[in-house]
């Protein structure tokens, strides 16, 4: 629920992207724990937005340049 995160969403919604969203915030205990972990494997440093691409590529934090070079 934070602004990164709905800038993120908001940018790949106007642009017609499909993906999968995780609203990690609101998550407990052994289901938050669990996606962390799934993060971290992709972002080390467990920030957000972390969007894992389809080729394995990641883009961390909104950036709407890196979006637009990487997914159009």
């Amino acid at each position: 629920t934070c602004p990164h995160c709905r800038h993120a969403r908001e940018w790949l919604d106007s642009n017609d992207m499909a993906y999968r969203y995780v609203y990690l915030d609101l998550l407990e205990g052994a289901e938050q724990k669990q996606v962390l972990e799934e993060c971290e494997k992709y972002n080390p440093r467990r920030t957000f937005p972390t969007l894992v691409i389809d080729d394995g590529d990641v883009l961390v934090g909104f950036k709407e340049d890196d979006y637009r070079g990487k997914l159009l």
